[in-house]
């Protein structure tokens, strides 16, 4: 069973709950889906769909610091909640030790030894990180380990 049918299988399961987050959140990755779905012409594979619940996680934390901002904690638990659904469908994150591991392994497969090569370095490195990790956070930590000392 691939990944978005995980998803629609979620939805069903929060509608006989009567689970109105999971419900909630669960219809908008799918809709966010469907439409990068028509847009390609083509379903999206697992590694498709994980980069779009990790836009729609990320959208959700934005939306969390901006209600952090304006001192509305009815929001921020809201939006928490829909961030926990949308998590138990993403593949367990690296840990910092385990991403700088791996980064360390693509430097020395790319041989760089600067930042101009750094996007060699992250070519072979983020087909390895299978949506455990963010490109940004992959991007700090080969920058942090190519940068001269």
């Amino acid at each position: 069973m691939d990944l978005k049918e995980q998803l629609e299988n979620g939805l069903k399961d929060a509608i006989r709950s009567g689970d109105d987050v999971s419900k909630r959140t669960l219809r908008m990755a799918i809709s966010s889906i469907r439409l990068i779905e028509v847009e390609k012409g083509s379903r999206l594979d697992d590694a498709g769909v994980i980069a779009v619940l990790q836009k729609e996680v990320k959208s959700r934390q934005e939306s969390i610091a901006e209600a952090q901002k304006a001192n509305r904690p009815d929001l921020m638990a809201d939006t928490q909640a829909e961030v926990v659904v949308l998590e138990k469908y993403l593949p367990k994150a690296l840990s910092p030790e385990e991403l700088e591991d791996l980064a360390k392994q693509a430097i020395a497969e790319v041989g760089a030894t600067n930042q101009k090569e750094m996007g060699a370095v992250m070519k072979v490195l983020m087909p390895r990180l299978k949506g455990r990790a963010t490109g940004d956070q992959a991007s700090q930590v080969v920058r942090r380990l190519l940068q001269p000392t």
